[in-house]
């Protein structure tokens, strides 16, 4: 088991596999390009599938506060991931940083979390791009009924398209994402500016709705972690929904890390990776905050209750135009939060299986320099989870990989400066080491206000992956086999030298 820590890929070895020609990404990503990556996919999950779902559901009036967590937590995690990305620009993320730092064991565990984030994430926010489209087309024309269950094929054609599109090549990918972030933006701000001559200061009482018993969440392995664990049972509306809203709508910050998966075909990844990461995740906080205290402004919360959307608000004013706006927007929005989530995706698996973690064969880059067939694998198996499962149960799943990357990431900065403090660093985390501290119990706590049914399901998938690690990934590990090469090369070369006292 000590080998399992002890393979460590160090951050020199990790820049020196960027050059293999066979598996080379071409650099060609400004920090226009990161910004535009950054806002393409936060802004869109939040704003238009989970504000609303969440106002009604859960938390009330006070999911603007819920946001404002949500975003302290990711802001710290985002210092941290900033500092990482500048230090070791390498595809992979939170997978690269973790191989540098904890060793091999912990890279597989924390590679194959966000192989959950990122591939659930895209199913997630394509199901809710089909909501939208249900609106302009027909509802239940998105999707098609066999033998009793409805199945989404809207979802699926869209992340078909999309995985076209990505393998085509990053930059074309980036110049797609420019013009459909422009609209969408525009959408938001109109929202807003339209929202606000609606608003009722009456629907802001109470802000803190009182507690209510539901038998879906107040119970069993359906109430959070932290309601079972403190006895509260009920975590709808009340001090509780408030907190457990914090966890869900953290869902709509997911994203800012995607811009450090990137880190190893962006133009001198020093400067540009802190400002896109950072830089975009200040905007949509402002974003966020405002159209959530619109929304729950224009009607009473109580209207929000079920599956409701951004558009539902305006719907019962009678505001068709509006309500058409959003559905443009929430469409032009969710496609490229699906594009980048897959993005993400491919190049955690790349670097993966670059270092023999996954099969070696998917980390061949085409004449595009993109990895065409790790591409076309995660648009395989994301289309069929949009196609099949329902957006509740994936959307928390999301959640609590995510915030288990955060956690590693955020321990890893310190141990890093420890190891290694001679590194060159663009980007420094400040007041070293509170900041990454506050974010481990930023993100720890968020996590204890997820539901039990959603950590079952995490330590499933976890020990699903410590599976495949100890019969796969361990013996297929290029660190590994180096490390078993240079042992038998001591032990040819002492063979040859016999010591002869």
């Amino acid at each position: 088991m000590s080998l399992l820590f002890s393979r460590v890929k160090s951050v020199e070895q990790s820049i020196a596999d960027t050059d293999e020609p066979d598996t080379k990404l071409r650099k060609d990503l400004t920090a226009v390009d990161l910004t535009v990556f950054g806002v393409a996919v936060v802004v869109g999950a939040g704003i238009f599938t989970t504000t609303a779902r969440t106002a009604g559901n859960v938390s009330g009036p006070s999911v603007s506060v819920a946001f404002v967590l949500a975003a302290i937590a990711c802001g710290l995690a985002a210092l941290c991931y900033a500092e990482f990305a500048s230090t070791v620009p390498v595809a992979g993320s939170a997978y690269t940083f973790s191989y540098a730092t904890f060793g091999e064991f912990v890279a597989w565990i924390i590679g194959w979390d966000l192989i959950l984030e990122f591939a659930l994430a895209a199913s997630v926010v394509a199901k809710g791009w089909s909501q939208y489209l249900g609106n302009v087309i027909g509802e239940g024309h998105n999707l098609i009924a066999i033998g009793g269950h409805e199945f989404d094929w809207a979802a699926a054609l869209l992340i078909a398209v999309l995985t076209a599109l990505l393998a085509l090549g990053t930059k074309l990918s980036s110049m797609v994402s420019l013009v459909i972030t422009a609209i969408k933006v525009s959408v938001v701000l109109l929202v807003i500016v339209a929202g606000l001559f609606y608003i009722n200061t009456k629907n802001y009482s109470p802000f803190i709705p009182p507690a209510e018993h539901t038998a879906d969440t107040g119970s069993g392995i359906h109430q959070t972690l932290f309601s079972w664990v403190t006895g509260a049972g009920d975590s709808t509306f009340g001090w509780y929904g408030l907190l457990a809203a914090a966890s869900l709508v953290f869902f709509a910050f997911i994203g800012f890390d995607v811009v450090a998966t990137t880190a190893e075909e962006t133009k001198d990844p020093q400067k540009n990776l802190p400002r896109g990461i950072l830089g975009s995740l200040g905007i949509v906080t402002v974003l966020y905050v405002g159209v959530s205290l619109v929304l729950t402004g224009m009607v009473p919360y109580t209207e929000l209750k079920g599956n409701s959307t951004l558009a539902t608000a305006f719907k019962a004013h009678g505001v068709t135009w509006a309500e058409w706006a959003v559905n443009i927007g929430a469409l032009a929005g969710l496609t490229t939060v699906v594009m980048v989530m897959l993005l993400g995706q491919t190049r955690v698996g790349f670097a993966m299986a670059r270092d023999g973690l996954l099969p070696r064969g998917l980390a061949k880059t085409g004449s595009r320099g993109t990895p065409v067939r790790f591409t076309v694998l995660v648009g395989i198996v994301s289309g069929v989870l949009a196609f099949v499962f329902p957006m509740g149960t994936l959307e928390e799943m999301v959640n609590i990989g995510t915030l288990f990357a955060f956690v590693l990431v955020s321990v890893g900065v310190i141990v890093l400066r420890r190891t290694r403090p001679e590194l060159p660093r663009g980007f420094r985390v400040p007041f070293m080491p509170v900041v990454p501290i506050l974010a481990v119990l930023a993100c720890a706590w968020l996590m204890f206000n997820l539901t039990i049914e959603t950590w079952i399901r995490f330590l499933v998938w976890m020990a699903l992956g410590f599976v495949i690690y100890l019969v796969y990934g361990r013996s297929h590990s290029v660190v590994g086999r180096r490390l078993a090469g240079d042992a038998a090369a001591v032990n040819a070369a002492a063979s040859a030298h016999p010591d002869t006292d």
